[in-house]
């Protein structure tokens, strides 16, 4: 373990490694932008989490974290593993929303994919295989690693709207 493993910044976020191997570099930077989204929905109610960025755009923070769930389970079930898992939410994008499903619920539910992807790709190694189970490139391969990169950018993205989405809730900019 290097001796940036454990270091976090002064809002609580683990820092993501700076040396070291491969696989656990590449798991510490979506460990980081995980910590990041969930610091975005910290102390926001319901009504907050549903409100949209800006006409004509429906993207919100309840959005985005049902869908990040969405994507860990593509990425790291569907994808990674080949297992044939439902959408954790109704809509496979996760973007919809229901009237019935609180930001609390999205909350429980995301952590949940995080831990089975963790458990999912524990022990494997960064050229270890899937394939791609949908879409415009449905049964091509990808490794682990592209997996991973892919994710980072994918959580980098969503971080980006986030901001935007809580700067227009109450103000606050970056984190």
């Amino acid at each position: 373990m290097t001796a940036d493993a454990h270091r976090t910044l002064p809002d609580g976020r683990p820092i993501p490694l700076l040396t070291g191997e491969e696989l656990p570099m590449l798991e510490s930077w979506p460990a980081f932008h995980r910590a990041t989204l969930e610091l975005k929905c910290a102390g926001l109610d319901d009504e907050q989490a549903r409100t949209a960025s800006a006409e004509p755009s429906p993207l919100t923070l309840l959005g985005l974290v049902q869908h990040l769930a969405e994507v860990e389970r593509n990425w790291f079930q569907r994808a990674f593993a080949g297992l044939d898992v439902p959408p954790v939410f109704a809509d496979r994008t996760g973007y919809a929303l229901d009237a019935d499903r609180g930001l609390d619920e999205a909350l429980t539910a995301w952590p949940r994919e995080i831990a089975r992807g963790r458990e999912l790709i524990a022990g494997r190694s960064p050229e270890d295989t899937g394939r791609i189970v949908d879409g415009p490139m449905t049964g091509v391969e990808v490794s682990l690693r592209w997996v991973l990169v892919h994710l980072i950018e994918e959580y980098a993205r969503h971080n980006g709207h986030a901001d935007i989405l809580h700067e227009r809730i109450d103000g606050v900019t970056g984190v």
